[in-house]
């Protein structure tokens, strides 16, 4: 299972954003894209999660040594970042559970259990997501991201709004999760790039 990245260009108001950028996201391996504010690190992760598209270069999603199809794309991927919006008047039960049933996840009230207890969300995970901390709405967009369980997950800014406990957790939750899956994650704090098996890094 990886992930080919090959020569992607991005332009804005005819001017490159991404230039250029070419890497290989193994599984088990972690992949760090860092560069200055500004220099294309929210853009390439949009890209990678196909929410827009590059002017010129390919990716290509490689699960058992075949090819994923665009199409079958969605299913395999998980994303997580700041500009992803939870259902703030629902519960946290009720954004979980609707999201499972998206992702048509198997056991869903199972996985939605042991999920919140490995976060430490099953004491408030029946109150409306507009009461929770930053750090605890964090903690969920994470939940979102891995419930379906994903083959590749893609993270922006990996441990923000997050206190020392919760970074603790974020680093622990990906050690396990990318044993057999494919990681990439767009910071600029040391401790994420250290964390890191291999680093990218793109100039605006």
């Amino acid at each position: 299972m990886h992930l080919q990245v090959e020569k992607i260009y991005k332009k804005y108001n005819r001017r490159y954003i991404l230039k250029n950028i070419s890497f290989t996201a193994k599984q088990g391996q972690s992949v760090a894209i860092t560069g200055p504010n500004g220099s294309g690190k929210t853009t390439l992760i949009k890209i990678l999660t196909q929410i827009i598209r590059p002017d010129k270069g390919t990716l290509v999603f490689y699960l058992d040594n075949h090819k994923l199809s665009p199409e079958n794309l969605n299913r395999h991927i998980g994303l997580i970042g700041p500009y992803l919006q939870l259902y703030q008047e629902l519960t946290a039960y009720e954004n979980l559970r609707f999201i499972s049933q998206l992702r048509r996840v198997p056991h869903a009230e199972k996985r939605i259990k042991e999920l919140a207890a490995a976060v430490g969300l099953e004491r408030h995970i029946h109150r409306a997501v507009h009461t929770y901390s930053s750090g605890m709405k964090q903690r969920l967009k994470y939940l979102f991201a891995i419930m379906g369980d994903p083959d590749f997950l893609f993270v922006d800014e990996p441990t923000s709004n997050l206190d020392k406990d919760g970074i603790s957790w974020v680093y622990q939750l990906l050690d396990e999760w990318k044993r057999d899956k494919v990681l990439v994650f767009a910071t600029n704090d040391e401790q994420d790039l250290n964390y890191a098996d291999e680093v990218v890094t793109v100039v605006a």
